[in-house]
């Protein structure tokens, strides 16, 4: 009786697992809809009222045209016109309301490009904030390099990788792991650490990564 327990205990929470996180996804893609609706509701009450279509067959169009309008912004930002556009904006917008270089600065660090996410173009690496002598490390992202030598240090604090602790600490305390992607740092992170073998694990001298390519070859 024992073992029928458990194998049903057992198999209703791989059970669990398997559909947990599409339960979650469901949630949240249907209150990120209800939260875009909401905003769009003026437009798409417009559109019902001359189209006589259904209202959420007009929410999709609505958002399929304001999906289209941040393309085609997205492709004009790339020309030579667009760029000083964007520049002329943004010096009025700052001028006008003090808190909009802040709020841009955020949307850029974490969706940016590669030239303003430390995200995606930072190094990965272990950081040993009590000293040389402290075994104690850190998972970090260098996100600066100094003159004199010093890092300045992304240290994000788990489950939520966007936020944390910036460090500006010396090279000595800094191990840069480029072998790491920035993207499997920060799933440990939301792991709170799960997962954190290879970033603790030997780096790899360049005869290893030689060797390897041998085999490869």
């Amino acid at each position: 009786m024992q073992k029928i327990r458990n194998y049903l205990s057992g198999a209703f929470l791989a059970g669990l697992v398997m559909l947990l996180p599409i339960v979650i996804l469901a949630m949240l893609f249907r209150w990120l809809f209800r939260l875009i609706t909401q905003q769009i509701a003026p437009l798409t009450d417009i559109l019902t009222q001359h189209t006589q279509i259904p209202a959420l067959l007009s929410d999709i169009l609505v958002v399929l045209i304001i999906a289209l309008l941040v393309l085609m912004i997205g492709v004009l930002a790339r020309t030579t016109m667009g760029t000083y556009l964007h520049g002329l904006f943004d010096r009025n917008m700052q001028r006008l309301f003090p808190g909009y270089q802040m709020v841009r600065e955020i949307v850029q660090q974490l969706f940016g490009d590669r030239a303003n996410s430390p995200f995606a173009n930072g190094t990965v690496a272990l950081v040993k904030l009590y000293g040389p002598s402290v075994e104690l490390t850190a998972t970090g992202i260098v996100t600066s390099r100094h003159d004199d030598g010093r890092f300045t240090v992304f240290v994000p604090t788990g489950p939520n990788p966007t936020t944390g602790f910036i460090y500006h600490v010396s090279a000595d305390l800094v191990e840069l792991r480029p072998d790491i992607k920035v993207e499997a740092a920060l799933r440990t992170v939301i792991a709170c650490g799960a997962g954190s073998a290879r970033l603790l694990s030997p780096k790899p001298s360049s005869t290893d990564k030689e060797d390897s390519h041998d085999h490869a070859t």
